[in-house]
């Protein structure tokens, strides 16, 4: 399949997918939907609309690819890819991803920012978390939900939470989970019948262990309350991905892939890389693979061997290649 659009969630390991569509765009020369004025992301977080993307008034429906940041919306999606586009997003636990929001957002949600370190701000979150700065504040609560084009301020109330899930079932092909992202890569591949090397990826925009934060048990247990929207979709989706693995690649096959893609991305590993991982910002020699640094979290990257052939080393730059860059590389092949 190549019409595809990728919801890309944040804090949820997606611009490692973001990484492996721009890829697959460039191995079948495809088209991406792009944002427009070379802005990075599809005007997020306003709601969607189809003239955020790049010449969307020349292309009409003619993009197969869109993966860029935006706030879902489905109808002005629609008005952008092809009616047999595949839709998939990506979910991740909302106890890791509130700690790692609360890093890279740090210096940006005033909620964050206010308060000392992420368990005083689970704490008590009213303290800190304000109506009037609902837009900074996205990052600070359900942001999930927020992003696909939810309130995530809503009161969680059953019967609309059941509403939700059955609207993103219908408008969404695969949910995948980013903490089972190697077995996420592996039922993407099936479902969309690539190969190996479409899904093979090197972690992007991870940070270093020493800007993680350790929860509290009793901060782990007030996020499931604070962000209890985000909660309920993550365990339903979470249900939903092993079932549809059960039922379609089953768990034998799953393990053998899995490993797989684990011995391929080592061999790539140690081609590519001269440290055979990845490193913080201050050791990346490269300034055009410094990846965007945000809050408090220090963003690594990757480090190329010197001597790779030509085409060795394209394919090992496109794989280390930062959002940012990657984004501005392809408008300038896209809209010249």
């Amino acid at each position: 399949k190549t019409n595809v659009m990728f919801l890309k969630t944040h804090k949820t390991a997606s611009s490692t997918i973001l990484n492996i569509m721009f890829r697959f765009v460039e191995r079948y020369n495809l088209t991406v939907a792009l944002p427009a004025d070379q802005l990075v992301h599809l005007g997020y977080p306003k709601t969607f609309l189809a003239s955020f993307v790049e010449e969307f008034q020349a292309i009409g429906q003619n993009y197969n690819i869109m993966c860029n940041h935006l706030r879902f919306n489905p109808s002005e999606v629609k008005k952008v890819m092809a009616a047999n586009t595949f839709y998939f997003s990506i979910l991740r636990n909302p106890i890791s991803l509130l700690e790692s929001a609360y890093i890279y957002y740090k210096d940006y949600a005033p909620a964050f920012r206010t308060s000392k370190d992420v368990n005083e701000y689970l704490a008590s979150p009213m303290k800190y978390y304000h109506q009037a700065d609902y837009e900074q504040n996205i990052y600070a609560r359900n942001l999930m939900w927020f992003d696909f084009g939810y309130d995530n301020n809503a009161e969680d109330n059953k019967k609309y939470i059941q509403a939700v899930l059955k609207e993103i079932e219908q408008n969404f092909h695969l949910i995948l989970i980013a903490d089972y992202f190697d077995e996420s890569m592996i039922l993407l591949k099936h479902t969309l019948c690539w190969d190996l090397d479409d899904v093979i990826y090197f972690k992007l925009n991870s940070r270093s262990q020493d800007t993680v934060q350790t929860l509290t048990p009793e901060s782990e247990e007030r996020i499931k309350a604070w962000c209890s929207l985000d909660w309920k979709l993550y365990l339903h989706f979470n249900q939903t991905f092993w079932r549809i693995i059960e039922e379609t690649i089953g768990l034998e096959v799953l393990e053998k892939e899995v490993n797989h893609l684990r011995t391929r991305q080592k061999e790539l590993m140690e081609t590519c890389l001269s440290e055979q991982e990845a490193v913080g910002k201050d050791h990346i020699k490269s300034k055009g693979l410094l990846p965007f640094q945000s809050g408090a979290a220090n963003i690594l990257g990757y480090n190329l061997k010197q001597d790779l052939d030509n085409r060795t080393l394209r394919t090992c730059q496109k794989m280390v290649m930062p959002e940012l860059q990657y984004t501005s590389y392809l408008y300038a092949v896209q809209h010249p």
